[in-house]
């Protein structure tokens, strides 16, 4: 939000320093994210500000307040005109183009001078003709055949907006001309961030607030008398709630007579400065309350209300607040039409919809040049209702839904109506007809909260008096009553950010601490007993498989819990008999999507993992990814989904990075095998037992090139080469595989051993050898493996099958496996005799049982 200093300070003094400002604003919550000067000094690089700084200053000298006294026709131009002004000190001519002095043009001296803003030769300024902003400096030139030394200023020149078309005109109540600039309209603009826990702070009156309480000045709240010498509102308009738990509060006054046109300069400047383009003196006076009390407001053409009563065969027009019906529509302000949800609380009449509550009004009933009666709405609305329609109708834009969505109290709504009207009064010419309508059926009582004035001092760690305790809470306006040991509390009417019980204890302290400084907090020990630790088994078994990982090579990503149907159906989800589920599938869906690729909460995470690799994979030759995260299965008749953990990898690209040693395996591309090592060498840090290899079909895998993975016989996980239709649907360069692997983590942890045996390293010499053994094809290795390390027995203490070798002099249906068996004793030194009877015994088992033969 964008804060203008000037309009601030009409409402609490402000201190000398505009950086010590935005310090005790950020230290207090509102943070300051940057300070633009229009035409103020600019703080010296010593004050140690924080916040981005922009701007220039205006030099005093230079850049004046003018009063125009003649608009002459230029002598050979029809598009400029030759202006007579005076600085102050002197007169001088400038020739100009701006279309807005072309009214005056040949009417002689005026009886009025036209005050505006005037730059004398040298001045520095923006270049109001070039995108952006870039300094210029103001040099003599000839203008079709009139020497020109100095120009009349548009706000872009000045910095203080886009606006170029044409000059700065001044309200006639300027100072007199040669008075600086910057003593008229120099400004300091704070773009304050304000957290959704600081809502209440969205306006000029909510930041005054703080700064009051932090300094201990007086807050001056603009008067919200009006006069009214109309006929009874109540007789031109009446208003229906249907639905009071999402519209609480509506009010409504009529404004009569007013004439349309163009605010006053001091309104279009602060708009400006604000952050927002002045329109209409009634649309701008909507638009300054709100920004001035935070409460969003409505101006309906009142003319138009009262034709669609009589085409509806009503009287007096009649508002009616209601959830939107099927197959409404409605054009709102922005031009667009829009399809409502039923969802959608409406600003209706008996002939249709006017406006979506809280957020934007329609085009048919809005003022407009022609306007000369408005109804002016003011109401409360539901914070979560108006945030679910902001988001539906992608209207996060909308600077009333901004607000409404993150709490307005119903009771700001009479207050702005009044205020608006007055200013509608005053600066449009209308006449307020008497009384406001005024429909709040069930007022909030009052939030009160005791609070224990020892709950103060343990949560701050530091003793604080309990009158500076009561002021810190008076000076935001809560209504303290001392009972002793505590302090009863009761919450303004303009805030809902306090809870109640416990919560309400911590929200006052944390209003306390702010006031008081959290800078000014000491360091102190804990008094408190320290809790007992306790250690979190599941949690560091989940970081031990993270390093595990990590220190394979592979790289932690995080993906998006929050999918489309479509963008998982490329992976071809195995369901829960193992068939293919498409984006038919059923989902956990989000009433209220961020986004309209992202409505559903993801039942894959190698789906996930997968889009990592697609969008790495041009810019990078090699790839190892892993992530642990949770996936969504929608259980039928329960209201929450079951949410499973899962472990994916996934390697793509070349197995060694390129080396100036060079080396034919820079080009090898990674396969089945590496990605089988990566998971090996995981289930065996896990010190997990009886994990087999299985080749089986996975609707997310190539053919003959995957695999599940058992432990004790239960499937916890599957790995392969990516589907070539899987492969297809996803935007990968070149021919290298892409390997991927997803477990169950959950059925995997709950597989590994509480406790395992660590043997002591033998000090005596090992003998490795090699063993070829030819075999039917069909024969799993892992059969072999199994046999050959029940025979070897203890002695055998490891075994790597290095080598598969098929060819015409195995004979068909045969194949070669050879393995590397280390042979080992903690209890002396083996000898041959001792190798070659573990050898041949397990050649006779492998003989007997699987028909094996050594390879000659």
């Amino acid at each position: 939000m964008r804060v203008p200093l000037s309009w601030l300070a009409e409402y609490v003094d402000l201190p000398d320093s505009n950086v010590e400002l935005s310090r005790e604003l950020t230290f207090a919550g509102l943070e300051v994210e940057a300070m633009h000067f229009v035409g103020k000094p600019l703080p010296a690089k010593e004050e140690g500000l924080e916040a981005k700084v922009s701007g220039f200053e205006w030099s005093p000298e230079h850049l004046v307040v003018g009063d125009v006294l003649e608009v002459r026709a230029h002598p050979d131009a029809d598009r400029l005109v030759l202006v007579d002004l005076f600085d102050g000190e002197e007169k001088h001519v400038v020739v100009t183009g701006a279309p807005n002095l072309f009214a005056w043009r040949g009417e002689g001296p005026l009886a009025q001078p036209l005050k505006v803003a005037y730059a004398r030769l040298g001045s520095q300024l923006y270049d109001g003709h070039k995108k952006g902003w870039h300094l210029t400096r103001l040099e003599k030139a000839r203008i079709r055949g009139v020497e020109s030394y100095s120009m009349i200023c548009s706000e872009k020149e000045l910095g203080i907006s886009e606006e170029h078309e044409g000059i700065l005109l001044f309200d006639k109540g300027a100072p007199a001309a040669g008075t600086p600039l910057q003593d008229y309209i120099g400004d300091v603009v704070l773009d304050i961030a304000i957290t959704p826990n600081m809502s209440r702070n969205a306006s000029l009156l909510g930041v005054a607030r703080e700064v009051a309480a932090l300094y201990g000045k007086e807050l001056r709240t603009p008067t919200e008398g009006v006069e009214m010498a109309g006929p009874a509102t109540s007789e031109r308009i009446s208003i229906e709630i249907r639905e009071p738990v999402i519209n609480p509060r509506f009010t409504a006054t009529l404004i009569e007579g007013v004439e349309v046109g163009p605010s006053p300069y001091w309104m279009q400047h602060r708009l400006r400065l604000a952050g927002m383009r002045p329109i209409s003196n009634i649309v701008d006076i909507t638009n300054y309350v709100m920004l001035e009390t935070g409460q969003p407001l409505h101006a309906f053409d009142y003319d138009i209300l009262r034709r669609r009563a009589e085409s509806a065969g009503a009287g007096k027009p009649k508002l009616i607040t209601r959830l939107a019906e099927s197959g409404e529509k409605l054009t709102t302000l922005d031009g667009i039409d829009r399809e409502l949800d039923d969802f959608t609380i409406l600003v209706c009449d008996e002939a249709g919809v006017l406006s979506l509550g809280g957020i934007m009004g329609g085009a048919e009933s809005e003022v407009s040049d022609e306007t000369t009666n408005v109804l002016l709405e003011a109401a409360g609305w539901d914070l979560i209702s108006v945030r679910r329609s902001v988001q539906a109708q992608s209207l996060q834009t909308s600077e009333a839904g901004y607000r409404f969505s993150r709490g307005v109290h119903p009771a700001m709504a009479s207050r702005g109506n009044l205020r608006a009207a007055e200013l509608m009064r005053r600066l449009g010419n209308g006449v307020v007809c008497s009384g406001i309508v005024d429909e709040y059926p069930t007022p909030p009582e009052p939030v009160r909260v005791d609070l224990p004035l020892s709950e103060v001092d343990r949560y701050l760690g530091a003793e604080l008096p309990k009158n500076e305790v009561i002021s810190h809470l008076e000076a935001l306006e809560f209504e303290v009553e001392d009972q002793g040991e505590s302090l009863r509390v009761t919450m303004p009417d303009h805030r809902m950010d306090i809870g109640t019980g416990v919560v309400g204890i911590a929200d006052l302290v944390e209003e306390v601490a702010r006031i008081h400084g959290y800078e000014k907090i000491p360091e102190t020990q804990i008094t408190d007993t320290t809790p007992p630790q306790h250690g979190n088994p599941e949690l560091e078994i989940e970081e031990r498989v993270r390093d595990v990982l990590v220190d394979l090579g592979l790289q932690e990503v995080i993906t998006y819990r929050l999918t489309h149907p479509d963008r998982e159906a490329r992976i071809r989800i195995p369901g829960e008999e193992g068939e293919e589920v498409g984006p038919e599938a059923s989902y956990v869906r989000l009433a209220n999507p961020i986004a309209a690729d992202r409505e559903v909460m993801r039942r894959s995470l190698l789906a996930s993992v997968i889009e990592i690799v697609e969008t790495n994979a041009r810019t990078r030759e090699s790839l190892a990814f892993f992530e642990i995260g949770k996936i969504y299965l929608p259980r039928p008749g329960a209201e929450l989904p079951d949410e499973p953990y899962r472990l994916v990898l996934a390697l793509s690209g070349s197995r060694q990075s390129a080396s100036w040693l060079g080396g034919e395996g820079e080009t090898e591309a990674m396969d089945f095998f590496d990605c089988k090592g990566v998971v090996e060498a995981l289930v065996d840090a896990l010190h997990l037992e009886g994990v087999t290899y299985e080749a089986r079909s996975h609707p997310s895998f190539h053919p003959g090139r995957s695999a599940v993975v058992e432990v004790g016989g239960t499937v916890v996980g599957a790995l392969g080469e990516l589907h070539p239709a899987v492969r297809a649907a996803y935007d990968l360069p070149g021919s290298n595989p892409v390997l991927a692997a997803e477990f169950d983590l959950d059925a995997l942890l709950a597989r590994r051993p509480e406790h395992y045996e660590i043997r002591e390293v033998s000090k005596y010499p090992a003998i490795v050898e090699d063993l070829a053994l030819v075999l039917d094809d069909t024969t799993p290795a892992r059969e072999v493996e199994a046999l050959i390390r029940q025979t070897g027995g203890a002695r055998l203490v490891d075994l790597e099958l290095f080598d598969l070798y098929h060819g015409e002099q195995l004979g068909a249906g045969k194949k070669s496996l050879a393995y590397r068996l280390t042979y080992q004793s903690d209890e002396g030194t083996l000898t041959d005799k001792d190798a070659a009877r573990l050898r041949n015994k397990v050649l006779k088992r492998l003989e007997r049982e699987l028909g094996a033969v050594l390879r000659g």
